[in-house]
């Protein structure tokens, strides 16, 4: 960050950059901090942020985009610091504005006082992010939230967990941050159970399998992740095929049942592609496809099972097959002829 940038300081000795720096308000309002490195030496930069100087939780690195400096030099969150540093930390606020209530045609699975469960739409994003700042599933949840309560002003999405946008199916959406907690508890601990179904490309060699590596960002495309057996974070995923087709004897194709047991981001696509098998339409780890051009990415959150605050048991959540799944499956019984493995 550039010294020429005029700073003042808050009530809390938080440098936060002047009015005319300031992103929109829809992105919120960049924010830096400056200290010398006094104790935590050999610690990571992102574990003395959190835990030593208790600027950022390590959750909210990442998610506010920080960016981290050791004297006068950017430098990734794994940088190891020692005695005399001068680490700078350079974020961005949680967008005050990015989640304005908005009434948006959503499909409700299921809500009560805590929760809401869609069933996303392909094409819907999540939560705002660069370049979807309206919109979003999060803002429709607000929305409905303020509407159910009656309140003026809706209070911040609880999103537990995200699909990507072309990905449809379940999710669920917290009312209140003693929920919010409670639900990302499951997902962290891994209790919770996820199904997906998918469209590939290709036949997996056996009828149920388990795929596990882990996961890092494709240094040549910042988009995309890449599979590495020591490198990144672990990643794990359990398959079941339940159908496959051969079209014209030339290309084969399959039904495939994925539970995660990890939530990597891509995770099922990366996995899949992986093996051979990419998932039909998927822009970015599958190329076009001869038979079916005009295929969108065909994953869809089928199945979620979760507990919910003062329901003793777990709770099924299922969204109904999409359209486009339903187009597609006609489709390959049409062109193609169903192969049966023993």
């Amino acid at each position: 960050m550039s010294d020429k940038k005029k700073k003042k300081k808050n009530a809390a000795g938080i440098s936060t950059l002047a009015p005319g720096n300031e992103t929109s308000p829809i992105q919120g309002k960049e924010r830096s901090w400056t200290g010398l490195v006094e104790a935590g030496e050999g610690e990571r930069a992102d574990k003395y942020i959190a835990e030593i100087a208790g600027i950022l939780s390590r959750s909210q690195i990442k998610a506010r985009g920080a960016r981290i400096f050791v004297n006068g030099k950017e430098e990734k969150l794994s940088r190891r610091l020692a005695s005399g540093d001068r680490i700078e930390v350079a974020w961005t606020d949680e967008p005050s504005h990015s989640l304005k209530p908005e009434k948006l045609d959503v499909q409700i699975l299921y809500e009560d006082g805590n929760v809401f469960v869609f069933d996303k739409a392909q094409g819907m994003v999540t939560h705002p992010a660069n370049g979807n700042w309206s919109g979003t599933l999060a803002n429709a949840a607000v929305w409905l939230d303020a509407e159910r309560k009656g309140e003026g002003e809706a209070p911040r999405g609880g999103i537990v967990h995200r699909l990507d946008k072309d990905t449809s199916g379940v999710i669920i959406v917290a009312r209140n941050t003693e929920t919010h907690e409670f639900l990302a508890a499951q997902f962290k601990n891994r209790s919770t159970r996820k199904e997906y179904w998918a469209i590939v490309r290709g036949s997996p060699a056996g009828d149920t399998g388990h795929l596990e590596n882990c996961l890092t960002r494709d240094k040549y495309n910042r988009k995309k992740f890449v599979g590495n057996e020591s490198q990144g974070k672990r990643a794990v995923t359990d398959y079941r095929v339940l159908a496959r087709w051969s079209v014209e004897g030339r290309r084969d194709y399959a039904l495939v049942a994925l539970y995660p047991k990890t939530g990597r981001t891509h995770q099922l696509r990366v996995h899949m592609s992986g093996m051979g098998c990419p998932i039909l339409g998927d822009p970015l780890y599958a190329q076009g496809d001869f038979f079916f051009p005009d295929a969108t990415l065909m994953l869809h959150a089928r199945r979620l099972r979760i507990v919910l605050p003062g329901i003793a048991e777990p709770m099924v959540f299922k969204a109904p097959t999409p359209s486009r799944f339903l187009a597609m499956l006609a489709l390959l019984e049409k062109k193609g002829r169903r192969v049966h493995r023993a």
